[in-house]
């Protein structure tokens, strides 16, 4: 389970502003102040003080942004209770799923639908706003410029494309990293849900990124029936991951499913 921690460190840090506090590594998403974007990583085994706790909670407050934090508790057990007293409070617990070679389960083709996949900077920016749709964005054409990786095709990106010519949905495998990389952000849109499309989606970037070495393929799902779509496409629980914040008065933080 460090590995896996130490691929999220790594990889949580790439485009993104750093900032060391403790035992702590803040990064922040420049482009946007959704939390989902901006938190905290605690180093492997790490036991952080209350003072570390504290000088965590202003970096963020400073900068204007939810004090949050995402890490697997295996990697670091005495983390959550020194947070929690800290005023830091429990989003959800994320079951870590892993797909390795030998459990992928071949998906069939969605009645209609073609997976692509984007090479272009256009084609990627019509993945993302299908993406953006998909989780709730209430301005789909914000952010919508690709990462560096994408571009190159060191993360690995996938869409569905209906008859019409429409993206509906979308997904990434990140750059692999010592055998490992995260699926994320598979979505599909409102009135092509409930047709296999996230599954075959998600088998398609599992099968690709085992192809190019990447044995250790994991995802977090989201709420919802999302474990058992990733369980019917092989993937297993292995961890948990935590997520943790400091509630912030008078709203609450929405989960994306």
């Amino acid at each position: 389970m460090r590995a896996l921690q130490s691929y999220i460190r790594v990889t949580a840090a790439k485009f993104r502003e750093t900032e060391r506090i403790g035992p702590f590594l803040a990064t922040y998403y420049l482009e946007a102040d959704s939390p989902f974007l901006n938190y905290a990583i605690p180093d492997d085994g790490a036991v952080p003080t209350s003072d570390d706790v504290t000088r965590l909670t202003e970096a963020f407050r400073m900068r204007g942004l939810v004090p949050r934090l995402e890490f697997l508790t295996e990697a670091v057990p005495a983390a959550e209770a020194v947070l929690v007293k800290g005023g830091y409070t429990l989003e959800r617990r994320v079951p870590l799923m892993i797909c390795t070679p030998e459990q992928l389960v071949k998906q069939p083709k969605p009645a209609g639908i073609t997976l692509v996949d984007p090479k272009t900077a256009d084609e990627l920016r019509k993945m993302i706003r299908a993406q953006n749709l998909a989780f709730g964005e209430a301005d789909p054409d914000q952010h919508l410029e690709p990462s560096p990786d994408q571009l190159s095709g060191e993360t690995l990106s996938v869409m569905a494309v209906a008859e019409t010519g429409e993206v509906v949905g979308g997904g990434v495998a990140t750059a692999i990293l010592d055998g490992a990389t995260e699926i994320a952000g598979i979505g599909v849109i409102e009135g092509y849900r409930s047709r296999g499309i996230a599954a075959a989606m998600t088998a398609h970037l599992t099968r690709v990124a085992h192809s190019r070495g990447g044995y250790s393929v994991f995802l977090t799902p989201g709420a919802g029936q999302a474990e058992r779509v990733y369980g019917r496409v092989g993937f297993r629980t292995s961890a948990e991951c935590v997520h943790l914040s400091v509630p912030v008065s008078g709203a609450g933080i929405h989960i994306d499913g």
